[in-house]
């Protein structure tokens, strides 16, 4: 997958992760597509080191999981992060 298709996926995963996520997330489309892409690509390091199943084509299902279920655990990550910045 190229360098393109990796912002596509990070940007679309990041959203759909937000918006199965309860509660509000901060951030613009500049995070949420950080957010996608580095769980994208967290969410192909744990597919493949467990599964054996990894992040290669743009199209397949395996990919969309991987890279949703990466993403709602960095967006979880940032939100505890970003609520204790909030409280202080």
């Amino acid at each position: 997958m190229g360098f393109i298709g990796w912002i596509v996926l990070g940007l679309i995963a990041g959203a759909i992760a937000k918006a199965i996520m309860p509660g509000k997330q901060g951030g613009g489309i500049l995070v949420t597509l950080l957010l996608g892409v580095v769980g994208a690509v967290l969410g192909g390091w744990i597919g493949s080191a467990i599964f054996g199943v990894g992040i290669d084509e743009f199209w397949s299902l395996a990919t969309w999981l991987l890279a949703i279920g990466g993403a709602l655990i960095v967006l979880f990550i940032w939100g505890l992060i970003t609520r204790d910045k909030a409280t202080t």
